[in-house]
């Protein structure tokens, strides 16, 4: 018989340990037949985020497919063990006894019961990490991209989704002069931080309407891992390069969790196949309507004092960025973008479908003082910017402040995106949105 007592010197519990030293104290006992031995070590080891399940994923691999552990290894291996019969105290401590069963009937989950029969799906602790992003990080854009391709495997392996607490901000777009703009000055000064939590983008209980989702800071996802060590092989599958499709056979469909960040690509890539629209169970819609609750009242807000209105999305700033070849000429991705979202252009591409006098609202990326001025001329302009006793109180950084204006330019009546992104979409360049071609950009109106 083995049994043991875990004392840990932090009051925060170890599964939200960062990369500061915990202090481990195990004292056990091991009864043998003649002898009774005291064993008692204390153990020092560094946790990064997540770090506790990639001990499990090495803790659970058949030696066949792992190197002989070092006598370090060893003794977590060791410690993982007790884990799995021992729970921390502390803030997210939970009794000894305590099950899944005794979990869901004490702590009763917000709106949306979990269930004893649910399943988890969890790739990673961040958006695309692990991944080609994990040391710089995507734009939203990006970063919704590889949300909505987990969310979709999750619906369809009929999974519980376990989403990241929190999503990476990328500085470049994350420019004050955005919301601050005006037509005689513009900042470059940018928002403070470099990440915000998910629910403050995401209206999770909204979300786990469609797709049972729950976040991986919570009680419920600590409580779960730690079953799955107590079920041993039945309890975690560390999948790479396994299709959703081979996800859904008996191997993997008894097991507690699923864990995807043994892959090293970007979640999206996971989704090649988005292509084929009859295979897409989330449109592009999706998440744009799922955001947080008091986005969508700002949202509402704005729509309001606008009243009857049409809108234009004009994406310059980082798309619009060159490198020259090796002869020194200058070449661009979309060649006819610069030219397309410029307000001669755009005024061109618009007029039939948005009649003179209309109040356009537009949201875009550009930060020139007064650069979309010429099209007062023929509308009434609004940004953001003029909504500020609405948007100040609640926006933090550009990603909240996007959300809201995609809210608004959706509720328009006549809506010209930048680039298409279904076949009935009305756009204001005909450039793809995805090209790897660098090109000569194109500056006449006779040129495509």
């Amino acid at each position: 018989a083995l049994c043991g007592k875990l004392h840990v010197s932090s009051s925060n519990s170890l599964l939200m340990a960062t990369q500061s030293e915990r202090q481990l104290w195990i004292s056990s006992t091991y009864v043998g037949t003649r002898h009774v031995t005291s064993i008692c070590c204390r153990i020092y080891f560094y946790l990064r985020p997540c770090s506790l399940l990639e001990h499990l994923k090495m803790a659970t691999m058949s030696k066949a497919q792992r190197t002989k552990p070092t006598s370090g290894s060893q003794l977590v291996f060791a410690f993982l063990l007790l884990l799995s019969s021992v729970i921390s105290t502390g803030k997210l401590g939970l009794p000894y006894q305590q099950t899944l069963i005794d979990y869901f009937v004490r702590y009763p989950r917000g709106k949306r019961q979990h269930t004893l029969s649910e399943k988890y799906l969890y790739w990673g602790n961040r958006i695309d990490c692990p991944g080609k992003n994990c040391e710089t990080c995507a734009g939203l854009g990006h970063q919704e991209s590889s949300l909505r391709c987990a969310l979709e495997e999750a619906m369809f392996l009929n999974r519980t989704f376990v989403m990241p607490s929190g999503m990476c901000i990328n500085p470049i777009h994350n420019k004050k002069g955005i919301l601050n703009r005006s037509d005689n000055k513009t900042t470059e000064e940018g928002w403070v931080g470099s990440s915000c939590a998910m629910d403050s983008l995401y209206d999770i209980d909204l979300i786990s309407e469609k797709i049972p989702v729950i976040l991986d800071d919570s009680k419920t996802w600590h409580v779960v891992l730690s079953t799955s060590m107590k079920l041993e092989e039945r309890g975690i599958a560390h999948v790479y390069g396994v299709s959703r499709h081979r996800l859904t056979e008996s191997h993997y469909s008894n097991l507690l969790i699923i864990n995807r960040t043994a892959s090293p690509l970007a979640w999206f890539v996971e989704c090649k196949d988005r292509g084929n629209r009859s295979g897409v169970m989330l449109p592009y819609s999706f998440l744009p309507n799922m955001a947080a609750a008091k986005l969508r009242n700002a949202a509402e807000k704005i729509k309001a004092q606008l009243g009857d209105y049409d809108a234009i999305h004009v994406r310059r700033g980082d798309k619009l960025k060159t490198r020259k070849d090796r002869f020194g000429v200058e070449r661009i991705q979309f060649p006819h973008l610069d030219r397309d979202t410029r307000p001669e252009f755009i005024l061109h591409r618009i007029e039939k479908r948005i009649p003179q006098g209309r109040t356009l609202f537009i949201g875009s990326n550009e930060r020139t003082p007064g650069f979309f001025s010429p099209l007062a001329l023929r509308y009434k302009l609004a940004y953001s910017s003029n909504f500020s006793e609405i948007l100040d109180p609640i926006i933090k950084n550009n990603y909240q402040l996007f959300m809201v204006e995609r809210l608004v330019m959706m509720g328009a009546k006549t809506f010209f995106k930048t680039f298409k992104e279904y076949d009935t979409d009305l756009t204001l360049t005909d450039d793809p949105k995805k090209n790897k071609n660098w090109e000569i950009p194109v500056y006449t109106m006779d040129e495509r």
